[in-house]
């Protein structure tokens, strides 16, 4: 014996399959929107995402200019591989070490382009990578200190051939 619920869900399907009249191409063309839009998103960040990603990673401290170098060409020909280095100024001892140093960008798809972990028994506080940039725009190097203050220093660069594009 059926129950009352179920009687009910039967009788919705039957409806949908017999009133349905959807062929393929509309089915198609409706997953094919759909995918569309999920494909055709935002695909740059913008300045309020890269200020929330620096108030995270800072975690509730105050950011500071100074003590952080970041070492990247102001004009970069191709945005694919973009040589990054931060420095920043400890003596990385058991009282006064970075604990963490991050890259931040205001227009790539991701915000945070790279985080990197010390401890005191590093020596030296200097990280380098590589890293792709999407157009034209700041990027921000912070280090976080165990004494829990942020230091940070922000540069713009301009970039002619554009990495991170979803284009056709």
């Amino acid at each position: 014996m059926l129950s009352i619920e179920s009687k009910t869900v039967r009788a919705i399907q039957t409806t949908l399959i017999s009133t349905s009249t959807t062929t393929r191409r509309q089915a198609l063309a409706v997953g094919l929107g759909f995918g569309a839009a999920v494909l055709v998103r935002p695909a740059a960040a913008t300045q309020d995402e890269m200020t929330q990603a620096m108030s995270t990673f800072a975690a509730g401290a105050r950011i500071q200019e100074g003590r952080v170098f970041l070492d990247v060409a102001r004009l970069v020909d191709n945005g694919n591989a973009v040589p990054a280095t931060v420095s920043v100024e400890s003596p990385m001892s058991p009282t006064d070490h970075v604990t963490a140093i991050a890259i931040f960008n205001e227009r790539n798809p991701q915000t945070e382009v790279a985080s990197f972990q010390l401890g005191p028994k590093g020596g030296l506080a200097k990280v380098a990578t590589r890293i792709r940039l999407a157009t034209t725009q700041k990027l921000v190097a912070m280090a976080r200190m165990n004494d829990g203050s942020c230091w940070s220093h922000t540069i713009e660069v301009f970039v002619t051939l554009a990495a991170c594009i979803e284009t056709d």
